[in-house]
């Protein structure tokens, strides 16, 4: 317990580019937050190959566990969150094999397609509904086996990173769900691994730690992890393992009549369902059908994100320093409607040049060019707008209910201006926040299994009586609809 009795937990929540610790306390129907510890989580690359540094992250958990210490809090328990798809292999002494290779790395370009020679593409989404992308974890493997992998032979467990974090410092292997929904091996009708695929790369369920579900405790942090930090047996807590799913659980609704959209690198818009959606159109769609934190499906469609305005700004800023307010002041002066971009057309993935691809995209569908970085900010931003209209009117045919908001959460919810285009575009309210919704998720899932919350519902009216939402009414609609056809000659150009 911490000061007056208050439950205190720690959410480690780990992005492809930074990991931070917050501390989270409910009190008196609210949650408080603080930031505890912030660190960057490099890439690295050897020979060719790219790689995370796993002892790194586990040692940046340490040092947040004794910084909490240090400041004088006490907490019940601890959760870690991550991106999804990687994993690590261990050996039969539970040693880590190799550090895990990282979903940007080379060698999966073209993955999918030698898998297909061997279980069709259409099978393979029947049986998994998860949208194909060259680095999920099945094909990440399948290219390990098809190279020759020295360490394959010597697997005898794979865990998802956030279960490899828990592992090091309780000493308990397990699967949480929703992060192993990511990998395009578990079957959302069963949630468990499908033998066929498995049998395609030569793994067994028995490589596999046992499935948990959310909110189940793993153990206690281990003696040693106890020595390093000064802290108490405290419990590692399985939470919702992938980032988004900790995301989507902080949802501020109020009924279940809603989108939502996780704003950051990746913009991530679905809905909630009691069962997988997997049919024809969700897979013309490519749409995927991930665990929910409460064993629902989050049927979803990734959608390329502030990816994009991240990687011009690192071109703008060789000129000097440009802060995501003037980039967003600069859209604002800019004309409206000069160009639009397919979001999620190929050339964006990973260019030399972001700026460059932009205007090459520009040029070969016949617009303005865009040069300034007003220009070039709006183009993004407005496209980004009707990239989410165009997705989201799938989502209101596939719904079993009417859409009646979108819920945007992540960093990307504090941009008042794609908030105030999403809302114009798509003609429905729109409701920003929680900005750090992953965190909040991650710490109320440690408060429900430390028995301070009952179900998702009252997590939901909790998130809501602890941060300040901003409602954005769509305006302009008849304007914002015309640009979209014009928006959707566009995308039909160039697709790729």
């Amino acid at each position: 317990m911490s000061e007056g009795n208050l439950i205190s937990f720690l959410a480690i929540d780990l992005g492809a580019s930074s990991g931070r610790a917050m501390l989270g306390t409910v009190n008196n129907g609210r949650l408080e937050m603080d930031e505890i510890h912030r660190f960057p989580n490099p890439m690295i690359e050897v020979n060719g190959r790219v790689y995370w540094d796993l002892f790194y992250l586990y040692n940046q958990i340490v040092v947040s566990l004794r910084e909490t210490k240090l400041r004088g809090h006490q907490i019940v328990s601890i959760g870690i969150d991550t991106w999804g798809v990687d994993f690590v292999c261990f050996g039969a002494d539970g040693e880590p094999l190799s550090m895990p290779y990282s979903y940007r790395d080379s060698h999966t370009q073209g993955a999918p397609e030698r898998f297909f020679t061997k279980m069709p593409k259409a099978e393979v989404y029947e049986k998994t509904g998860i949208q194909i992308m060259n680095f999920n974890s099945l094909f990440q493997l399948h290219t390990m086996y098809e190279e020759g992998s020295s360490i394959y032979p010597l697997i005898d467990k794979i865990l998802f990173i956030p279960d490899a974090l828990s592992y090091l410092l309780s000493g308990t292997m397990v699967t949480e769900y929703t992060i192993a929904s990511t990998s395009q091996m578990i079957n959302p009708r069963t949630k468990d691994f499908e033998a066929g695929l498995l049998e395609v790369v030569q793994l067994s369920k028995e490589k596999f730690a046992p499935i948990v579900y959310s909110g189940t405790t793993i153990g206690k942090i281990s003696p040693s992890v106890q020595n390093l930090t000064g802290q108490d047996d405290i419990a590692v807590i399985a939470v919702a393992g992938h980032d988004t799913a900790s995301a989507v659980l902080a949802v501020p609704a109020e009924s279940p009549h809603f989108a939502y959209l996780s704003s950051g690198t990746w913009s991530l818009m679905g809905i909630e369902s009691d069962e997988p959606v997997i049919n024809e159109e969700t897979y013309a769609l490519n749409f995927t059908n991930e665990g929910g934190a409460d064993g629902s499906i989050r049927l979803l469609k990734n959608i390329c994100g502030m990816w994009l305005i991240e990687q011009c700004k690192k071109e703008w800023e060789k000129e000097g320093p440009v802060t995501y307010d003037k980039i967003v002041t600069e859209a604002t002066k800019a004309a409206p409607f000069q160009c639009f971009i397919n979001p999620d057309a190929s050339c964006f993935a990973s260019p030399v040049s972001m700026i460059a691809s932009i205007q090459d995209y520009c040029k070969q569908t016949g617009q303005f060019v865009p040069e300034t970085i007003g220009e070039i900010a709006r183009c993004i931003y407005e496209s980004l707008a009707l990239r989410y209209k165009q997705v989201l009117q799938h989502f209101q045919e596939l719904a079993t209910f009417p859409i009646e908001k979108l819920h945007i959460i992540g960093g990307g919810s504090k941009n008042n201006m794609l908030n105030t285009f999403t809302a114009n575009a798509i003609g429905l309210p729109v409701v920003a926040g929680p900005s750090e919704a992953t965190a909040i998720g991650n710490l109320l899932m440690q408060a429900k299994a430390a028995g301070l919350i009952t179900d998702k519902n009252a997590i939901r009216a909790l998130v809501r009586n602890s941060v300040e939402l901003e409602i954005f009414t769509p305006s302009d609609t008849d304007v914002w609809h015309n640009q979209y056809q014009r928006y959707l000659e566009v995308f039909q150009n160039i697709q790729s």
